[in-house]
């Protein structure tokens, strides 16, 4: 990690840079905002005392980096406007360098999980992305039973719903043998999303079950579940084929055809499912597989 030192006062930049390079870390001083403007670091220790320059191009220019403010004093110009622009804290001179170096820690790892979630979030977009969802997020309460004959499609409803209420999500699949620790220890505020009970004892079932009632939550399941909490059922006919799932023909077939009807002429569609033109037109009367104009 490389951290940038804006400070006009040498002895004290040489001194800060002299025990932070003793902790491991990379560093460079500058002087001046206009030398610091082309600098490349990851972390900013940016003095607020300094004659006749501005630090708000700076502050602007690398808000999305770890930007700690050097301050003599406190008051609006060297703390509050700066946080403002998207300065993360500040510290007082003199300082121990164990306070600058826990500042550091800490926003480091706070700078690591938007990265993360981020990560994630992108990755969950791209493998949801080919599903339809016709039923809207916005009606969805809680606490849910949603039945469904594809996973994948409350996943998408789900994530959906939390993004667009902003509201804290704690997955809980139930083939993980410390699900109720997960449940019992999850916040107040966050919304339960439970997948796998049919992997449960019926005896274990029961006991979720009475559990949930204190709980917000959204339980999906893909075989018919009898509870006494609303339910709702969504399927579709155009299941993705999962590597982890054993599809009927019937729903190979479904598959196959909603996928790549507008890409093959029947006849090389029915060619590659290995049968007749006319099976297949029999399969498309038969599920309502018709192309649409």
């Amino acid at each position: 990690m490389k951290i940038i030192i804006v400070e006009n006062e040498l002895y004290l930049a040489q001194s800060i840079a002299g025990k932070l390079v003793e902790n491991g870390f990379e560093t460079e001083i500058y002087s001046s905002i206009k030398e610091a403007m082309h600098s490349r670091g990851d972390v900013y220790l940016l003095s607020t005392n300094l004659p006749g320059q501005n630090t708000s191009p700076l502050i602007t220019k690398f808000k999305d980096k770890i930007i700690i403010l050097m301050v003599s004093y406190i008051n609006n110009d060297t703390v509050g406007e700066p946080l403002k622009l998207g300065a993360k804290d500040y510290i007082v001179k003199p300082f121990m360098i164990e306070e600058l170096l826990r500042k550091i820690e800490h926003y480091q790892e706070y700078q690591d999980l938007r990265k993360k979630t981020r990560l994630y979030h992108e990755y969950m977009e791209n493998l949801l992305q080919e599903i339809k969802v016709d039923y809207d997020p916005e009606k969805l309460t809680y606490p849910l039973v949603i039945q469904t004959n594809y996973q994948r499609l409350v996943d998408k409803l789900v994530f959906a719903f939390v993004h667009a209420r902003n509201k804290p999500l704690t997955f809980v699949p139930l083939g993980n043998k410390e699900w109720k620790e997960k449940i019992e220890n999850a916040s107040d505020k966050s919304l339960l999303y439970i997948t796998e009970i049919h992997l449960l004892k019926k005896a274990d079932r029961e006991k979720l079950l009475s559990l949930l009632k204190n709980y917000d939550f959204i339980l999906c399941t893909t075989s018919e579940l009898e509870t006494a909490f609303p339910t709702i059922t969504l399927s579709t006919d155009s299941k993705l084929y999962d590597q982890n799932e054993i599809l009927t023909i019937d729903d190979y077939v479904k598959f196959i055809v909603n996928s790549f009807q507008y890409k093959f002429p029947d006849t090389e569609l029915s060619k590659k499912l290995g049968i007749s033109r006319k099976s297949l037109w029999e399969k498309r009367k038969k599920y309502g597989l018709f192309k649409k104009k």
